[in-house]
């Protein structure tokens, strides 16, 4: 092999490989955004807190309802929350207007190709007389419903927690 052939071969072989690496980049990046994309987190969205477990006694079997709206920037979701309903051992209220408790979320999106999607919620709620802490762990199910567990520091309740697009 003359060092001409050899310089052609070379060169034919680099170009193969660019193009080959390109094309194969796009299709990562198509199968990315149009086949696997993150969920649709985005909106309004109403989810209820049921407690099973808590260090008191009277917050077992308390149901508690908010309204969120969440905004996704890539994987992280940031937003607010506003309690709205109640069902406990004092009784069963609906939350208007001054009356509702406000609440910071900050979170992000596990993307998972072989499973259902993940989103982590860290949610500080300024209550009345305190601020609390709300930590909910959930699967995406679809666009409009996410399921999962929540873990609170008031009174160290924990319990399931259902999210979705309707109002219950």
């Amino acid at each position: 092999m003359t060092k001409e052939q050899f310089a052609l071969n070379f060169l034919y072989s680099l170009l193969a490989t660019v193009i080959g690496g390109g094309v194969l980049a796009f299709l990562f990046f198509w199968f990315r955004e149009k086949i696997f994309p993150l969920p649709k987190i985005t909106g309004r969205w109403f989810f209820e807190m049921r407690t099973i477990n808590s260090a008191y006694n009277p917050y077992k079997g308390m149901i508690l309802r908010y309204v969120a709206m969440l905004w996704m920037e890539g994987n992280r979701i940031e937003g607010t929350v506003e309690k709205i309903y109640e069902n406990s051992s004092t009784g069963e209220r609906e939350y208007e207007g001054t009356n509702r408790t406000r609440g910071v979320v900050e979170g992000f999106v596990q993307k998972n190709y072989f499973s259902k999607d993940h989103v982590v919620l860290h949610v500080v709620e300024d209550g009345h007389g305190r601020e609390s802490t709300n930590f909910y762990d959930l699967i995406v199910n679809s666009d409009d419903e996410m399921a999962g567990s929540f873990s609170s520091m008031v009174a160290n309740q924990d319990g399931e927690s259902k999210w979705q697009r309707k109002e219950f």
